[in-house]
């Protein structure tokens, strides 16, 4: 047997592809490596093909079918060049080629990302052709078959949407899209029910309580929108961006609507509504805030006036009134104003994979 070679670690997802084919009952031994350099391993192969490195060579499976291989000289940099070793290690790249005026041509498999659900993302960042795309992409899902991969993640940037027709013909559905780009999917088992996530179903908004010690509130008349023209006073509101905490859309939407600077005490209140925007789910949160500013200067393109309310009139709007969703918003922020309610504050904490995200709690009910 030839003697152990070191190469890096990088390249076992190469000898794993390999072995599993074991062409001629050829198989590969990894042997944990012990001594410096870390990032590498010893190799004692039973069987090593003789090709000329960057060159490619073919085999025929017990099932007659015609198996590609590339060769790769493989080296570790990190050790001295009187200890280097260099092997030819055959790799199998890209398993069918098809002729094309008697040449043959080598098909790749798609660059992939593997997630914690068996499943892979493919990101089609670099601009090509159909031609050369579709080939490798009907490669690339017969062998995440054969590795029993599940959902196909495709995601096609707004250049790469002359894809979106070919791919949708090959068994790929709309997922989202955003400004940028498309997502596609495609569950693979024929066995299993499809459980791929849906998109998003939720669109998330704030209603911003802002008052200040004289007992009143801070309201807006809108000009557009279904509130227009009905002598509504209401608090200003506002849809919660993408990445964005609760706490800091509240802040940020009356800033915009008000010029008023306020800070977060506590979320209120909350309502789920369906078939809201777009047969999306909506969450509305109330929160209450504490006004650090006093001077009104309105948003001129939403907003129609603003001013400082008494908490009693506002409660006792007409509208409120008829409306049973706005009226016990209306009685809860009274009742707050009062002091006989408490809502849920803001705690900063980190999740389970180290992000900075916020819990909310009755932290007078709780002593943590």
């Amino acid at each position: 047997m030839p003697s152990p070679i070191r190469v890096p670690i990088a390249m076992l997802a190469t000898f794993r592809a390999q072995t599993s084919l074991k062409p001629h009952g050829g198989l590969f031994r990894l042997l944990l490596s012990t001594n410096p350099p870390r990032h590498s391993v010893l190799l004692s192969p039973s069987w090593v093909p003789s090709i000329p490195s960057g060159r490619t060579n073919t085999t025929t499976t017990s099932s007659g079918k015609e198996r590609v291989y590339s060769s790769t000289r493989v080296q570790n940099k990190n050790m001295s060049s009187s200890s280097v070793k260099s092997v030819v290690v055959p790799t199998m790249a890209n398993e069918d080629r098809h002729v094309d005026g008697g040449v043959k041509e080598e098909i790749k498999l798609l660059n992939a990302t593997e997630d914690w659900f068996g499943g892979v993302t493919v990101v089609a960042s670099e601009h090509t052709q159909v031609a050369d795309f579709m080939p490798r992409l009907r490669h690339s899902i017969s062998k995440w078959k054969e590795q029993g991969r599940r959902g196909l993640w495709m995601k096609l940037p707004i250049n790469q949407s002359h894809l979106v027709d070919p791919v949708v013909k090959e068994g790929f559905r709309f997922h989202h899209a955003e400004s940028d780009y498309v997502m596609l999917v495609r569950w693979l088992p024929e066995d299993e029910p499809d459980t791929l996530p849906v998109n998003a179903s939720h669109r998330v908004g704030i209603g911003a309580l802002v008052l200040n010690e004289n007992k009143e509130v801070l309201v807006v008349m809108e000009k557009n929108g279904g509130f227009k023209d009905t002598g509504y006073w209401k608090m200003p509101t506002g849809v919660v961006d993408e990445g964005e905490d609760i706490y800091a859309a509240a802040v940020r939407e009356v800033k915009e609507e008000t010029g008023i600077d306020a800070e977060f005490v506590e979320i209120l209140a909350f309502r789920q509504s369906h078939q809201s925007f777009f047969s999306k789910s909506d969450m509305f949160f109330v929160c209450m805030m504490r006004p650090l500013s006093s001077n009104i200067t309105v948003q001129e393109s939403e907003i129609a006036a603003s001013k400082w309310m008494p908490i009693d009139e506002y409660v006792e709007q007409p509208y409120n009134k008829k409306h049973g969703q706005f009226r016990y918003v209306a009685e809860i922020c009274k009742a707050r104003a009062e002091g006989t309610y408490i809502g849920f504050s803001a705690l900063p904490v980190s999740s389970a994979s180290g992000k900075d995200v916020y819990l909310y709690y009755n932290k007078q009910d709780c002593s943590g």
